[in-house]
């Protein structure tokens, strides 16, 4: 039996995931299309929305996709319940692939919030010199703070930001001395991320100098199956193949 997968992506894993399929399965990635150059995936790719859950339900008709797999950020909430009511809509079997979130050890000061909001408005009473790492699309909610900010994104932000604001164009994944000389090169002493999980040199690296972290929540996923790792989707999406 032939399966048509669609992952629905932008992460590594989803990039992973693609690529480590077998010659039984048929891959089709689906990027948001947020930046202009992408890390393509193996196999066929389309770039941008698809107008909603009945969008997205519409294609998985016209295209007979066998199974779907979230495979978005962690944050990307509007797709993952884009997603959930198209696979109800439709009967396709949907799995979201979540890379564990991080945990706390000793020697982190970990402050977590529930949204952006809350964290620009926690950031007068830990410090000065903030690195922002919640990426481009997320700065406006700093807009009115008068810190400084090191911003660090794939593509350069745009209005509203705040007054004080530098920017590092960078992609990753960052390695630990690169995070240490960046910590220090900007007096930083203060940390603003989202618990998107995976390896994290600047949380060791904040350790390390005794920076707060702002730690922002994850949003709830919908209901269905989650998988914390690309070998269970793997597992996942061949026992879909053969019907189990």
């Amino acid at each position: 039996m032939h399966v048509l997968v669609l992952i629905l992506g932008g992460t590594s894993e989803a990039r992973a995931l693609a690529g480590v399929l077998d010659e039984g399965h048929t891959v089709l990635s689906s990027l948001a299309g947020r930046t202009s150059k992408p890390l393509l995936p193996p196999g066929e790719v389309r770039i941008g929305g698809f107008g909603g859950a009945d969008g997205l339900a519409a294609f998985l008709s016209e295209r007979r996709v066998d199974a779907v797999v979230d495979a978005t950020h962690p944050f990307a909430a509007r797709i993952s319940a884009n997603a959930a009511r198209a696979a109800a809509t439709t009967g396709v079997p949907l799995l979201h692939l979540r890379r564990p979130g991080w945990v706390e050890r000793p020697g982190d000061i970990w402050h977590r919030v529930r949204d952006l909001a809350e964290a620009a408005a926690l950031l007068p009473r830990l410090g000065r010199r903030v690195f922002l790492t919640t990426g481009r699309q997320e700065i406006a909610a700093f807009a009115g703070n008068d810190q400084w900010f090191l911003a660090r994104s794939v593509e350069p932000p745009e209005p509203p930001m705040p007054t004080r604001l530098a920017t590092v164009l960078d992609r990753g994944p960052f390695t630990l001395d690169g995070e240490r000389r960046l910590l220090a090169e900007h007096a930083i002493d203060v940390l603003i991320s989202k618990d998107s999980g995976g390896v994290a040199p600047k949380l060791t690296a904040a350790r390390e100098r005794g920076i707060p972290v702002v730690l922002v929540d994850r949003p709830p996923l919908p209901l269905g199956e989650v998988v914390p790792s690309v070998a269970d989707a793997v597992d996942w999406v061949t026992r879909k193949r053969y019907g189990t």
